[in-house]
């Protein structure tokens, strides 16, 4: 088997495809694993005969373990190869949705969960690294829209795909269909994934490796609890340990002169725009994402699959999009698109908000649709301009360091909108009761009114990203440029 070395100016675009296919097949496998397990939980409680407390472990438990792992993205890939990493990583959640399936109890499950997490939470980062390296010069704006793709439609296929093998099967299926899955990513990747060259890394900082995963990992833990209490020692011990590991991270991180995560990057006024109006978008797409399934089951009372299927012209529309965004980046750049979209998704959340409790199925489809395509239009573009906006050869630590802030501020923007809405339930009724009564749409209202803010908030930062300077981005001066090696 020869090799040849290709830079990346003399590589056509057709000659990534089938890389492409390899991210994107594991990409999507993990995000729809990770949203069609929420639809399984009142099953789980019943066949272990535990309780949602206990069975929600088997969620909190792989968000958790993803968002320690993160961090260490890409350190791994620098140094082992982003190739030899992002395959390990598909295998290990490959191991572990087969032995998800054949958990015999509640604890095996969780424990599993956990395993499926360390390999699923670095697949993301490495992924959007690998194929920014990949892309052809003119045309990375199209690519990244190519793998940005996963990225939202599997979130909104996943309740469909978990409502339907529920109803028509068991919630086992839910990992089974990972086995073929994940065995034909690591397959096509092995054969199609170029070798990236590695990147000259000192020994690991012990410090930040601990630091970092558990800052992450408990300030994503206390977060999620605030959406139950703010005030519960669960919240607050999640907060504390979370925010001082986080401080002693951050400064052991300044001192290094390679940290485990790039922190200095936050000097260029156009990545930190950029990573602002991305945790806004954030905020607006996961809080719509969490908000309408619940509105449309404790509300109108819709079951699992039924919920999962209007939820379709989200995914529909985010589909469309998201490869447009992609090829208007290349010629536009971000801030017209980012603009563009924020304000379709501020004008869903408009709409939202004017559902009535006797509304029909059919009065979603246009304020979903357009949130898929409010959100399809800027999230890559926004994901490119902010890795351009960074060092070349820090693309790999870039993409860890916004996946793991990214893990946080979906955390958090769940919990607040969680407390926003259990706030405003008792305004409408005093006496609710949540095992028998449906849960108020006027409450959902007013917390959609709140994502019409954040929409708005988002245009307007949005209007102040530009173009990154030569230097700061992929082609800038003294940026190295990753060799990859084809087999032929």
């Amino acid at each position: 088997m020869a090799s040849a070395t290709l830079s990346k100016e003399e590589q056509p675009i057709t000659s990534i495809l089938a890389p492409l296919l390899a991210i994107i097949v594991g990409m999507f496998m993990v995000i729809l694993d990770g949203t069609a397990m929420n639809v399984a939980l009142p099953g789980l409680v019943v066949d272990f005969e535990s309780t949602l407390s206990t069975v929600q472990w088997t969620v909190m438990g792989y968000s958790l373990a993803q968002a320690a792992v993160i961090p260490l993205a890409g350190w791994l890939s620098d140094r082992f190869g982003a190739k030899n990493i992002f395959l390990i990583s598909i295998f290990l959640f490959t191991v572990g949705s087969g032995l998800c399936a054949l958990a015999g109890s509640v604890d095996q499950l969780i424990a599993y969960r956990i395993l499926q997490g360390i390999g699923g939470g670095m697949v993301s980062p490495i992924a959007m690294a690998f194929t920014y390296r990949l892309a052809p010069p003119g045309k990375v704006g199209a690519v990244m829209g190519m793998i940005g793709i996963p990225m939202l439609l599997a979130p909104a296929l996943g309740p469909i795909v978990g409502g339907w093998l529920i109803e028509d099967a068991s919630w086992h299926w839910i990992f089974l269909i990972n086995l073929p899955i994940g065995v034909i990513a690591v397959l096509i990747g092995l054969k199609t994934l170029p070798a990236i060259s590695r990147q000259q890394v000192p020994t690991l900082d012990f410090l930040g490796m601990v630091f970092g995963p558990l800052a992450f990992a408990a300030l994503a833990y206390g977060l999620s609890e605030g959406g139950t209490s703010w005030t519960s020692a669960k919240t607050l011990t999640g907060i504390i340990v979370g925010g001082v590991s986080l401080i002693i991270f951050i400064i052991v991180e300044l001192s290094r002169k390679q940290p485990l995560l790039e922190l200095r990057v936050f000097r260029s006024g156009n990545f930190s725009k950029g990573i602002i109006v991305q945790w806004v978008a954030q905020v607006a797409l996961f809080g719509t994402m969490f908000l309408i399934p619940l509105l449309l089951q404790q509300s109108h009372g819709y079951g699992a699959l039924k919920t999962g299927v209007l939820m379709l012209p989200m995914a529909i529309a985010s589909t469309i999009f998201m490869p447009l965004g992609g090829k208007l980046f290349d010629k536009v750049g971000a801030r017209p698109l980012v603009v563009a979209g924020m304000l379709i998704v501020a004008i869903s959340a408009f709409l939202l908000t004017g559902i009535e409790a006797d509304a029909s199925q059919y009065a979603y489809i246009a304020p979903l649709a357009m949130l898929g395509a409010g959100m399809g239009l800027s999230m890559m573009p926004l994901n490119t301009h902010i890795i351009q906006a960074s060092p070349a050869h820090l693309v790999g630590r870039v993409t860890s360091l916004t996946a793991a802030l990214q893990q946080v501020v979906t955390s958090f923007a769940i919990a607040i909108l969680t407390t926003i809405l259990m706030n405003q339930v008792p305004k409408y009724n005093p006496q609710y009761n949540p095992m028998t009564d449906p849960m108020p749409v006027d409450a959902f209202s007013d917390t959609f009114a709140v994502l019409i803010w954040v929409g708005a908030a988002g245009v307007l930062i949005g209007f102040l990203l530009s173009r990154p300077k030569p230097q700061e981005g992929a082609t800038g001066e003294g940026a190295e440029k990753p060799v990859m090696m084809m087999n032929h």
